[in-house]
């Protein structure tokens, strides 16, 4: 098999590709972001552009880098984004949009209901940085003059504009999620070698709603660390008790802690309660701009490989993020602040997560001790 190297130059559009990249590196060192490759059509002609991304909320946290590049780089265009309903909130207030589209998951009505509306915004560009097939059939339905997606992507010949491997782009032989979104557009002219942090916007009325609900808990005037012990499969979630383990550990701290849940998690909860001698704190019941808001707030967070936990970096909160079957490279903590992931290593990682195919149980999750938790959150502290 060829190796990387060997692909990029054995291609003069990816050798021009990695100059440009090259390029960019000593620029990112200056402080001035380039393409990764030349500009596939005239910018001056743009005027609307729709980023679709029909994800879960760290996907579309991840998605935040990007809509920022499009913004710095076409500032008076308008910048749309296509987000599942559930999740739209999370983006609420964005300084980088002007509107937030949304579909029904799984609904065939609310995808025929879209597809008017879209035609009828007349985008010039559309970036697909999703790849699923609903994401590439609503790009594709929209009429945009320009479809991007990767060629790797689910019937990516619906696009126009289909680029190569992120990998390529970048000249690297691992990626994060914001560099393959960022790559798609650096492929087509937008500067984005900068790779720029994540970002979201803390809203007027959640910031005042979190102020009441931690005067509610004595919590208004001090600081407080925020904990999620949920994560959506079980080869990313850490035990309940080892989170409640950790609460002796900021009690040692004299920091209080605030656990956040759904309402259906909740008891996970008692399950800290019940493994802590400290007094636990619990809000089961945030809306997603509350959960901003509530971070933003916090002297640090802990939790899972989740949403959640890029939620936090998003707003610059201190983070110790425990990671199981998840690829680490890909989805650690997007941010310059103090952040560090905690995990055990293990042959088969990392894998789909969906379950675990080696053990009757998710060892690389279960195996993380607690010990080494701690000593992260320690660490963490004592950086910021």
């Amino acid at each position: 098999m060829n190796s990387l190297r060997d692909i990029v130059e054995s291609s003069p559009q990816l050798r021009n590709l990695r100059r440009l990249n090259l390029h960019g590196e000593e620029s990112k060192a200056s402080g001035v972001a380039e393409p990764l490759g030349p500009s596939l059509w005239d910018w001056n002609q743009v005027e609307r552009v729709l980023v679709v991304k029909l994800r879960s909320i760290g996907d579309t946290v991840l998605s935040t880098p990007s809509l920022f590049a499009l913004k710095r780089f076409l500032p008076n265009a308008t910048i749309d984004i296509l987000l599942e309903d559930w999740v739209a909130p999370v983006l609420e207030g964005h300084p980088h949009l002007d509107n937030i589209l949304t579909v029904v998951k799984g609904s065939t009505t609310s995808r025929a209901r879209l597809i008017p509306r879209l035609r009828s915004k007349r985008y010039d560009v559309v970036y697909n940085l999703h790849g699923g097939s609903t994401a590439t059939l609503l790009a594709r339905a929209s009429g945009a003059k320009h479809r991007v997606g990767y060629a790797t992507y689910q019937h990516a010949r619906l696009h126009n504009h289909i680029a190569p491997s992120p990998l390529l782009l970048w000249s690297q032989a691992k990626v994060h999620s914001v560099e393959q979104q960022l790559g798609l557009l650096g492929w087509t002219g937008v500067p984005v070698t900068d790779r720029p942090r994540t970002l979201l916007h803390v809203t007027d009325k959640a910031a005042d709603d979190v102020t009441a609900k931690l005067a509610a808990l004595g919590l208004d005037h001090i600081p407080f660390a925020v904990m999620h012990p949920a994560a959506a499969f079980a080869t990313k979630q850490w035990q309940a008790q080892n989170f409640g383990r950790v609460v002796d550990e900021f009690k040692r701290l004299g920091l209080p802690v605030v656990v956040i849940t759904t309402e259906s998690e909740a008891h996970l909860v008692s399950e800290i309660r019940s493994n802590t001698s400290n007094e636990v704190q619990a809000l089961t019941n945030l809306s997603l701009p509350e959960i901003t808001a509530l971070l933003s707030r916090a002297r640090l967070f802990v939790g899972n490989d989740s949403g959640i936990a890029h939620m936090a970096a998003a707003v610059g909160t201190p983070s110790v993020v425990i990671f199981g079957s998840s690829n680490r490279a890909h989805w650690s903590p997007w941010t310059q602040g103090a952040a560090e992931v905690v995990f055990e290593e293990m042959e088969c990682q990392p894998c789909h997560g969906y379950y675990c195919e080696k053990f009757d149980e998710p060892e690389c999750i279960k195996r993380v001790p607690v010990e080494r938790v701690s000593a992260t959150i320690e660490r963490v502290l004592r950086a910021t």
